[in-house]
């Protein structure tokens, strides 16, 4: 690495004319500078520069040598400045994950105006209820409800819904404990939900799940059809037609919270921090 810093030193010398005009521009003291081309000069035992206390030249293979180092900075400009243009622009791919629920209304709508805004962005999605693993999905962001127990991941909460518990109409009055229960798999075999109401006070609703899909459309699809009841995210609800109904209008579940989680403890990319930002303001709206 050193040897590296000493041929970069070395051509800016050659630039700038002198030690001191080079220790000016990369803001060193001019004994580090002229430190660096002594260990250079020494470690290749060769002379590069013939200076006296006013000028400063080549020598044959100083020139040839001053060539190679020049292209080490050029690479390295070139490198820092196309780093850096994406994290001012949002360009490549970026892998997200979110159940299918919140990508259908949440996700697709802020990737298609992410889209429009920067045509050199490549966004993969997947779709899918379970928390997958960053590392072997390759992922950069995933939307997921709740807390993540995983510390290796920052998250950043972005905002909350409310889940509605749906029925075919047909359903309206029935009691809930004689219907049967469509549940998604990350809700298990049991399930208890804490219903809230200002007019009274609701017991837990505790029941076994009848039928257990892996997927939210499989739930959506189960509860349209009239197999049983199930939860629903109230903003998807709006979406819906009169074949899926609240059945209980009076009574209401607590928040959801949704966070966006990525696997950059520090500088993530512009693009991920881009999607944060749209998606944290379209929940909020």
């Amino acid at each position: 690495m050193n040897r590296l810093r000493q041929m970069s030193i070395f051509a800016h010398i050659v630039e700038q004319g002198s030690v001191s005009a080079a220790a000016d521009k990369l803001e060193l003291s001019k004994s580090v500078v002229s430190q660096h081309l002594k260990t250079l000069e020494q470690e290749l035992g060769i002379t590069l520069l013939k200076r006296t206390t006013r000028r400063q030249s080549l020598t044959e293979i100083g020139e040839q040598f001053y060539q190679s180092c020049k292209n080490i900075n050029l690479i390295a400009d070139t490198a820092w400045d196309n780093t850096r243009q994406h994290q001012t622009e949002p360009s490549g791919r970026i892998r997200i994950t979110a159940p299918h629920a919140l990508m259908d209304t949440l996700i697709a709508p802020v990737i298609a105006d992410l889209i429009k805004l920067y045509p050199k962005l490549r966004p993969e999605l997947i779709n899918d209820d379970q928390r997958l693993d960053f590392m072997q999905h390759d992922i950069d962001l995933a939307i997921r409800v709740g807390h993540s127990p995983d510390s290796t991941l920052k998250q950043r909460r972005i905002g909350q819904f409310r889940d509605v518990l749906c029925g075919h109409p047909k359903m309206i009055g029935k009691p809930l404990e004689e219907l049967a229960y469509i549940a998604n798999s990350w809700q298990g075999q049991q399930y208890v939900h804490h219903f809230r109401s200002c007019e009274s006070v609701v017991p837990p609703f505790v029941s076994q799940a009848r039928c257990i899909t892996n997927s939210f459309h499989s739930c959506l699809a189960l509860i349209r059809a009239g197999a049983g009841i199930g939860l629903i995210p109230a903003f998807y609800l709006e979406q819906l037609d009169n074949s899926i109904v609240n059945l209980t209008p009076s009574w209401t579940l607590p928040d959801n919270t949704v966070f966006a989680l990525t696997a950059y403890n520090h500088h993530a990319p512009i693009a991920v921090q881009k999607c944060i930002e749209l998606l944290a303001k379209q929940l909020s709206s």
